[in-house]
């Protein structure tokens, strides 16, 4: 170990833009906009609602550290929950939809940055992840059981790439009989999260 390394257990929020590349062809000034202004009014509001904090931005997504993995969970339902309303005027070859992973695992501290393996597995799950979804680890779950009014299925042992262990993945459920994956974006009536913190 190196002499000032730091590490610590952390909850890692992974989100990435969808077929970034097709819309930046389709209407770059306008996508770089679009996601500037959900960055800004959606996502940095419900970090910090859900004690978040921004690790970095990468262009076409973000990773965010959570002390508490039920708060990443919250912040990652509200977020694909209140998307697709602040998009119903926009057509849906041009909206916007993440796919998210959450982890938690052991990080490595480098100023503001984090790396390291909790970090590269979360990663890995948000590129696993069906398109609105949101897609987590075991070890993750295993941390939620009576926190988190959540629906969410097996989704097996994961095989993700350059990691060399399979990941036991769960995928929150949607309230709908179809998602993201199968309707360009559904409307708000037609996708219902059930994600909120349990009440009792």
């Amino acid at each position: 170990m190196l002499p000032h390394e730091e590490r610590r257990l952390a909850a890692i929020f992974v989100a990435d833009v969808v077929g970034y590349s097709r819309l930046v062809e389709l209407d770059e000034k306008a996508t770089l906009a679009a996601i500037k202004d959900l960055r800004q009014a959606l996502f940095e509001p419900l970090l910090t609602e859900h004690h978040g904090r921004l690790v970095k931005l990468t262009g076409d997504g973000l990773i965010a550290e959570f002390g508490s993995v039920v708060d990443a969970v919250a912040c990652a339902a509200e977020i694909q929950k209140q998307l697709p309303d602040r998009q119903v005027e926009i057509p849906a070859e041009r909206r916007i939809i993440l796919r998210i992973g959450i982890n938690l695992g052991d990080v490595l501290v480098d100023g503001d940055d984090l790396l390291g393996d909790g970090v590269n597995v979360a990663a890995r799950l948000e590129q696993a992840c069906p398109p609105g979804g949101v897609l987590i680890s075991g070890t993750a779950h295993d941390q939620l059981p009576g926190k988190l009014d959540c629906g969410f299925e097996y989704a097996g042992e994961q095989r993700l790439k350059n990691i060399a262990r399979p990941v036991r993945a769960y995928r929150m459920v949607l309230d709908s009989a179809h998602d993201a994956a199968t309707v360009a974006w559904p409307s708000v009536e037609s996708l219902r999260w059930r994600c909120c913190p349990s009440r009792t």
